[in-house]
């Protein structure tokens, strides 16, 4: 068993140590391990027009991501949690996780389809974008929040402070929000590293102003080694940055005061 768990780790972080190896070398030619040692790629990276619009693009696009996941996936889970049939239960997960199982690719086609019509004719704009990452992020959102309900049994609490007295909006602020705050922290880290890293719908609705970093980044490995490496560790790090800042956004929401007896 141990082998096998660091066979797996091997193969997961090689890729990885390679990249970041590769992206301090002066040359790499079809060898194992790239010559002499620079900085320049990284230079190169940050002085590079399309590369600094792409960065700033990808993290503002995550952080409206989490924005608007947290506004419309906190009250859409309590209510498919809420929900008095099973049967309507059961149809709400089917729906909300659908983008999961539909390629990215088809649903970048129907926002061809719709927002490159005379009626909308918004493709290519930050919002289509946007919109488009909250639709494939959402279903892992909701899925953390809506788990965490059954397993911290919100209803049951929620039947105790009714039977004190305490109203819908006064459960809501005093038990629900600040129970799911540790989850909603846990789905925005998953949300930011996913809108982060998208690149299929992002590569046919983003406009030539509103290319997320994934999208620019392929145009480098058609360039030096050194600097796709670079790129790449720029991206990882990108990933990183935006998962913390979920983390901490969410942690910042939850802090709403508990009930008191």
């Amino acid at each position: 068993m141990g082998f096998v768990t660091a066979l797996y780790l091997a193969y997961l972080f090689t890729p990885i140590v390679l990249l970041f190896i590769g992206s301090f070398g002066a040359s790499w030619f079809n060898t194992l391990l790239p010559t002499g040692f620079t900085t320049e790629w990284y230079l190169q990276v940050a002085s590079d027009g399309s590369f600094r619009r792409a960065f700033w693009t990808s993290l503002q696009v995550s952080l409206l991501t989490c924005l608007i996941g947290t506004i419309v996936g906190t009250p859409l889970a309590y209510a498919v949690y809420r929900a008095a049939s099973r049967g309507v239960r059961t149809a709400s997960r089917v729906v909300y996780l659908l983008p999961i199982a539909v390629p990215p690719l088809v649903l970048s086609f129907g926002f061809i389809l719709v927002f490159s019509s005379d009626q909308l004719p918004f493709l290519g704009s930050l919002w289509i974008l946007v919109g488009g990452h909250v639709v494939l992020t959402l279903p892992y959102l909701l899925q953390t929040l809506v788990g965490d309900m059954r397993h911290l049994r919100l209803a049951e609490q929620e039947m105790a402070a009714e039977s004190l007295g305490a109203g819908f909006w006064t459960r809501f602020r005093d038990i629900v929000l600040p129970s799911l705050r540790h989850s909603l922290a846990s789905g925005l880290i998953t949300v930011a590293a996913l809108s982060i890293g998208e690149f299929q719908l992002s590569n046919l609705v983003a406009g030539f102003l509103t290319r997320p970093y994934p999208v620019v980044l392929l145009q480098a490995f058609y360039g030096a080694t050194g600097f796709a490496c670079a790129a790449t560790v720029v991206l990882l790090v990108l990933a990183l940055a935006a998962s913390a800042t979920g983390a901490l956004t969410a942690r910042g929401a939850g802090r709403v005061p508990g009930v008191t007896a």
